[in-house]
This record gives C-alpha cells, structure tokens and sequence, in this order.
C-alpha cells in the first residue's frame, strides 16, 4: 500500500472519530440535568424560559468575545424571504450613548439634567436594530433580531433589555444626523435598542404566566 493510500485511510479514519465525538458533543449539550431533582431539562428551552429583562449593569464594559456571540447569534433571526433587511448598530462610547438616551427621553417631553431619567439604565452597550422599510416584514424581521439578541446575551452570562423608541429618536433631526454619520440609508427605521451589560443586584423572578395564554382550536 503506497503512501497517498495510507494516508487517506488515516484521514478518513480521524474523521470518522472526530465526527462522532463531535455528534455526541452536541447530543450531550442539548440537555443539563438539574442537580438536586435529577430532571433533564433541554438547554435551549430553559434559556428561553429564564431569560429576564435586566436594568442594573456592573460598572464594567461587555468583553468582545461575549458581545459578538450576541451580535452573530442576531445575524442568524430568521426574516421574510431571508432578505434579512436588518442592521445592527453598537455603541459604547459613554458620550454617545448619553446623547440617545436623552434623545430617547425627550419624547416623553423637554428633558434636562434636574428632570432626566437614564431609560437606558446605565448599561455600557448599546445596540441599535435598524430595518429596511422597503422589505414588507421590516418591522418583524427587525423584532427577530431584537429576540435573538436578547436571548443570547442571557445565554453568554449578560443582561439586556429592550428599550423602545428607537423609532421616534431617529425620526427627529438629531438622529438622522446620527443615521447619515453611520452611514445608513433613510429609507432604514429603528426598530429597538437593545442595552448590554453584565447583571448587578439580584436577578429577577418570573412572573406566573396568564391562565389564557395558550388555545388550542379545531
């Protein structure tokens, strides 16, 4: 048996063996088992059910590694046609952010700094989805980024909540002076914003969920 052949074999076999760890990897990853019940329990789903809004940060900004999980797992929201008409836009620069958020808390009424009120609670990231109103489902391929979004930042260890009004900020003459210096086009409207940061205090409980919450019809 000549050289090429064996080393095809050897190839094919650490394949073999390396596809098949990998399957049970992901198999195993599916599921945790609950320490003290013993209840296997699917990862994904319990991620979905645990997830809470979040709105005091740790005065720390959010690592690049944890923010571009959350910023590829965002690139993954289904959309219409898969035209994916989305665009996300990060901001942590404190200043910036300072200045949306009073943009933000302007549309209540005239904001100053005696009256003014963070909406976005001090969080050190900013993400703001964006969404191409030339697409006929802009509004809920946009709101599928915004889920994804905030259900991964709880899967990578973050806190998150979503801030409305992203729509009316960038509707007023200061935030298409923000839109034209981002470079996105006008026919683009903000759909949420998405505030990042690692959770301080205690977490959340969940509320019960309503009794009508789910009907199922002939």
């Amino acid at each position: 048996m000549n050289k090429n052949k064996i080393a095809i074999i050897v190839l094919a076999a650490l394949l073999l063996i390396t596809g098949g760890f990998l399957y049970k990897t992901l198999d195993e990853m599916k599921n945790i088992k609950n320490q003290t019940t013993g209840e296997m329990k699917n990862v994904v789903l319990e991620n979905l059910k645990t997830r809470r809004s979040i709105r005091s940060f740790k005065k720390m900004q959010v690592s690049d590694e944890d923010l571009n999980a959350v910023l590829e797992a965002g690139t993954y929201a289904p959309s219409g046609m898969n035209k994916q008409p989305s665009l996300m836009v990060v901001v942590q620069n404190p200043d910036t952010i300072n200045k949306i958020a009073k943009l933000n808390a302007s549309v209540f009424g005239p904001v100053d700094d005696s009256n003014f009120k963070n909406p976005f609670y001090g969080a050190p990231t900013l993400v703001i989805v964006f969404a191409d109103t030339t697409s006929h489902t802009y509004l809920e391929d946009g709101s599928l980024v915004m889920g994804n979004l905030l259900n991964a930042a709880h899967a990578v260890g973050l806190g998150s909540c979503w801030i409305h009004r992203a729509r009316e900020v960038f509707q007023m003459p200061e935030g298409k002076a923000l839109m034209k210096q981002w470079g996105i086009p006008e026919n683009y409207v903000g759909i949420g914003n998405c505030i990042l940061g690692y959770p301080e205090g205690e977490y959340p409980v969940a509320r019960p969920r309503k009794a009508d919450y789910i009907r199922k019809v002939d």
